[in-house]
């Protein structure tokens, strides 16, 4: 009797694009420009996405557009998270044992430092027009730059795994 194998490959894995934007404007700016020049109508989610880093918690606002019409999901991610960590001096003198805060950057993609935000694109479709995306962020006044990942450089994906 022949010996049966199941191999298991990574198909389960949803496909998705991914643009790094760098823009300096807030979050909720950010969403409102992708809506007036990309016609998206991105609205913030109710549950930022959360992790936990050094006994700290990390938040990062997430915005989401559902195309219908193109069976095509979109999900606007900072990257960036910001918090205070209290620390005790060890100096000697005057300011023996004082307290000071120091402000700590995390990051949802770690490997990406740079961009400000993550534009990540979902769709049943095969052909996203992703060029037309990015020409069209880069449009925008505000936007540094903008720019496609390739989803194989991407070593902590699972920080983009949120449905």
């Amino acid at each position: 009797m022949g010996i049966h194998k199941i191999i298991l490959d990574d198909d389960f894995a949803e496909e998705f694009s991914l643009i790094a934007i760098h823009c300096s404007e807030e979050d909720y700016k950010l969403a409102y420009l992708l809506n007036n020049h990309l016609g998206f109508k991105l609205g913030r989610m109710r549950k930022d996405i959360v992790f936990q880093e050094e006994d700290k918690e990390v938040c990062f606002p997430i915005f989401q557009f559902d195309h219908e019409a193109q069976y095509t999901h979109y999900y606007l991610i900072g990257n960036k998270c910001k918090y205070e960590v209290e620390r005790e001096n060890e100096n000697v003198g005057l300011f023996d044992g004082a307290i000071s805060e120091k402000v700590v950057t995390s990051y949802l993609l770690p490997e990406f430092e740079q961009p400000d935000y993550f534009l990540k694109i979902e769709s049943d479709y095969p052909q996203v027009p992703l060029r037309k995306h990015i020409a069209m962020i880069n449009e925008i006044n505000q936007v540094i730059s903008a720019y496609e990942i390739d989803n194989d450089q991407i070593k902590s994906i699972n920080h983009l795994i949120f449905n």
